[in-house]
């Protein structure tokens, strides 16, 4: 079988493989990098279970084929925190709730955050059209709109005692 080398940028790492063409970037992660973190779900780009981060904007991984790799920048959920410190969108996911079984979770937090970064101050309607290519089957969507909503406005998270709790921004308050 035919391999081509790729060298790319993955959360913030250089990455070179050599890989067949036709195989798509859900497989490089989960199979050749062990990044487990990004999920496989209808593996059609249907479901947005294996969303990451290409170039700065949110793709489903499975549809993208390592010939396309060469040059880009890649963050997956496993990229997000810094060390210990998680990103305020995972942390969000944790103080409101929104993370049920877990396995839409790294594809709707990379999905929150791709919509942060382009929109910091998204409406709710801009909210629920950021996230609409990723389908969960366990929260009804309430809580991960919340959960983006309260990183939007500035709220802060913080541990005590292993729970999460949500400080909200003064400027919220009434």
């Amino acid at each position: 079988m035919e391999k081509v080398q790729v060298k790319f940028e993955l959360n913030g790492k250089d990455t070179n493989l050599d890989v067949a063409p036709s195989r798509s970037l859900l497989e490089i992660l989960r199979d050749d990098l062990n990044m487990t973190g990004t999920k496989c779900g209808c593996n059609e780009g249907e479901c947005g279970t294996c969303s990451v981060i290409l170039n700065g904007e949110l793709v489903t991984s499975c549809l993208v084929q390592a010939g396309d790799l060469d040059g880009s920048s890649v963050t997956t959920i496993e990229g997000l925190a810094r060390g210990d410190e998680l990103h305020p969108v995972q942390k969000a996911f944790i103080a409101h709730g929104a993370i049920q079984c877990g396995y839409c979770s790294p594809g709707m937090i990379l999905a929150g955050k791709a919509l942060l970064d382009k929109n910091p101050k998204p409406t709710r309607e801009e909210i629920k059209f950021g996230i609409s290519g990723n389908i969960c089957r366990c929260t009804g969507y309430d809580k991960i709109i919340l959960a983006i909503e309260s990183v939007a406005r500035g709220d802060r998270f913080e541990e005590h005692d292993g729970i999460w709790i949500v400080e909200e921004h003064t400027s919220t308050k009434k």
